[in-house]
């Protein structure tokens, strides 16, 4: 044992003479890029001058209230002194929350007490921001950092503080220190100079042979996106074919990951014929492309695209995300039109009422918009991580704190995580698109308001959309707030089938059926005006929501099948092999 030790001993002294090689290489190449951009237009998604401005106000209207806040102070004391007394009782042996799952923070005393201290300011902090007035942006925000500021605060992100991670440091013998720091190296240089925190295994799935795999066809394509078709799964198919039309924020495999969770290979089995945009990743070239564009060279283009490849005048839509409000945009353009090619549309996660838009608000209005109109006039585009590190920073514990803990403090890799690796392989957005779409559609909220919303020079009214809709919100969604969702329900003009998944924006979409399935969903027929009335009476059942739609879907498709569908046998030729070259763009 003792001839081990000094070989050990040599052997992390070399890696940690390499390790400190990188980084002094990394911090050289950032401060050479830091100058060379030291003249353009730099954006971030958070704001300093906002935050500190929302902070004074707030504090400002607390100064103004000196016995309410008093009083508010006392009752929040009182309150965490309770929690911090339970903890020498043994009442708090069932804390549930993630970070501090370990038995090591009950088990051992100084680990407990910084537990419990640390919910115990976390929750009386909470009590205090609920009892002041939320009627402001300058709140929220307020709310939102503060509760960032306790996230970061938390003992199990500290080396010193976090038993499993002091723990494995001895048990390695310090060899956990050392790969964490080649963990936070891997990631600032993957990120080149940007801390791009690792959420997954990056060679754990290859799209095309691991997601994005079923069998398919390139079939058209223009500058914006490809239209793939996928080869049937059935010797009949359903009449009327599907075209699903995903968000430009990432990648079009959302729909279709492995083949147990794929939403395609779902509906191909099913027999339907299905369709899929797979949009372009922008770049500098695209800097003009509107949502206008998005509409014509998307789904519009893709009518009648699939018109020539099966023959078929109507079809049924789906839209996921910022692709659905482009789906009801879209049909609010064909009513105005006269135009009844949609035969029914889906929508997934998706708001066309952005009157409470969530802490999504907390980043965007007149001021930031006019400094990302300044940053992307100049690049072009909006850059990938931009809206990924917005999408993480509102899911912090889970998405960037549970990794820092387990990429740099314990030394570990990631393990493979399908949804993961998607969400990591972001896109860019072009200019003029996302300007005119913050603008129009988020902070005016044009959509929802008859003939305030002008395209292709028509004006368009999603009440006087008559095209049946089935519209699913998902419980836990901190992007599209289900109750924020709900809306919809009273604003299309048609019949409109609204169901609720559980989970979030992801995970409650990509439910599939199955022995994994996780997550119910609740149903009501009736739709009050209140969303909280609507789930009082509504009915749970455990299971997936992909049965229920595609029931729905089916029944109003009541046509004789017709012969499955194969890519290419109508009047557009195959381009080339799914999953095409557009979705490897980087």
């Amino acid at each position: 044992m003792t001839d081990q030790v000094p070989e050990q001993f040599s052997e992390q002294m070399c890696e940690y003479w390499n390790l400190m090689q990188r980084a002094q290489q990394l911090f050289l190449r950032a401060a050479t890029t830091s100058v060379s951009k030291a003249t353009g237009s730099e954006f971030s998604v958070i704001d300093s001058a906002s935050v500190m401005e929302a902070y004074t106000k707030v504090g400002m209207a607390m100064a103004a209230r000196p016995v309410d806040f008093l009083s508010i102070q006392q009752s929040a004391f009182k309150k965490m002194a309770g929690i911090w007394m339970s903890g020498w009782t043994g009442r708090d042996k069932d804390v549930s929350d993630r970070r501090f799952q370990d038995d090591s923070w009950t088990n051992d005393p100084i680990a407990r007490a910084c537990r419990n201290a640390h919910l115990a300011l976390e929750d009386t902090t909470l009590d205090i921001l609920n009892q002041l007035p939320k009627d402001s942006k300058e709140h929220l925000r307020v709310a939102f950092y503060t509760r960032q500021i306790l996230s970061a605060l938390a003992p199990s992100n500290f080396l010193a503080l976090n038993p499993q991670a002091r723990r494995k440091l001895i048990e390695t013998k310090g060899q956990s220190l050392l790969d964490g720091f080649s963990n936070l190296l891997s990631d600032l240089e993957r990120g080149e100079g940007r801390l791009e925190i690792a959420t997954n295994d990056g060679n754990a799935f290859v799209v095309g042979r691991d997601l994005g795999s079923t069998p398919s066809k390139v079939v058209f394509q223009n500058d914006l996106m490809q239209l793939i078709q996928y080869e049937p799964a059935t010797e009949t198919q359903h009449k009327l074919p599907i075209l699903f039309v995903p968000a430009w924020i990432n990648k079009f495999y959302i729909l279709d990951m492995r083949k147990e969770n794929s939403l395609v290979q779902y509906m191909l089995d099913r027999g339907h014929t299905v369709f899929i945009i797979s949009w372009v990743n922008p770049g500098s070239e695209h800097a003009e492309k509107s949502f206008e564009h998005y509409m014509n060279e998307g789904p519009l283009a893709a009518l009648d695209a699939i018109e020539d490849a099966t023959g078929e005048k109507k079809i049924n839509i789906l839209g996921f995300c910022i692709g659905g409000i482009l789906v009801t945009a879209t049909l609010a353009y064909l009513a105005a039109k006269k135009d009844t090619r949609v035969a029914s549309a889906t929508t997934l996660a998706t708001m066309i009422d952005f009157t409470d838009v969530g802490e999504i608000g907390v980043f965007i209005d007149e001021d930031r918009l006019d400094t990302l109109g300044e940053h992307v006039t100049e690049t072009g585009h909006l850059e990938a991580h931009h809206m990924k590190d917005m999408f993480s920073i509102i899911r912090e514990n889970d998405l960037i704190w549970s990794f820092h803990v387990m990429n740099y403090l314990m030394g570990s890799k990631p393990p493979a995580f399908d949804l993961l690796f998607w969400n990591s392989d972001s896109t860019r957005l072009p200019a003029k698109m996302l300007l005119w779409y913050l603008d129009q559609i988020y902070l005016k909220n044009a959509l929802r308001k008859p003939d305030a919303l002008t395209l292709n020079g028509t004006k368009v009214d999603v009440g006087k959309i008559k095209t049946p809709c089935f519209v699913l919100a998902t419980k836990e969604d901190h992007i599209a707030p289900w109750k924020s969702v709900y809306p919809t329900t009273s604003l299309l003009g048609g019949d409109v089938t609204f169901l609720l998944g559980g989970s979030g924006h992801i995970a409650g979409v990509i439910n599939a059926p199955g022995e994994h399935e996780k997550y119910g969903y609740w149903v009501n027929d009736t739709y009050p005006e209140n969303p909280d009335e609507w789930l009082e009476n509504a009915t749970r059942t455990n299971g997936s929501w992909w049965p229920v739609w595609a029931d729905w879907l089916e029944a109003n498709d009541r046509a004789e099948q017709v012969p499955a569908r194969v890519p290419g046998y109508g009047t557009l030729n195959v381009i080339e092999d799914g999953p095409g070259t557009y979705v490897m763009m980087s």
